[in-house]
């Protein structure tokens, strides 16, 4: 295996471990939501960054597998609309994260 094979795996695996992160730090959330006490957590506030990171990383390896001549193609659409919602998370993690309390509606909407 070489080397941007490698890299791309140890990178999707970080990217899952930062999703995981995330998803578990919402999830464990849930209770405190009805009690309006929910908050932003330290694992939410990682796994958004190392999602992220690891996303625009595993990009960067896929242009380079390109450009060493792998039969591959990048459908740039998904990766802005990827880059978009993930962009928009970060930024409701990281205004959240040093309050107390987070509004419900910051971290789901409930039905009317």
């Amino acid at each position: 295996m070489e080397f941007l094979e490698i890299s791309r795996n140890l990178l999707l695996v970080l990217h899952f471990v930062g999703l995981a992160s995330l998803l578990g730090g919402f999830l464990t959330q849930i209770r405190t939501m009805a009690q309006g006490l929910a908050r932003i957590i330290p694992a939410m506030v990682h796994g958004v960054w190392t999602a992220f990171v690891t996303g625009l990383l595993l990009v960067g390896v896929a242009e380079a597998r390109i450009a060493s001549g792998a039969d591959l193609s990048i459908d740039h659409t998904k990766i802005a609309v990827k880059t978009v919602v993930v962009l928009v998370v970060l930024v409701l993690v990281m205004t959240q994260r040093k309050k107390e309390s987070v509004k419900t509606r910051s971290l789901h909407q409930s039905e009317p």
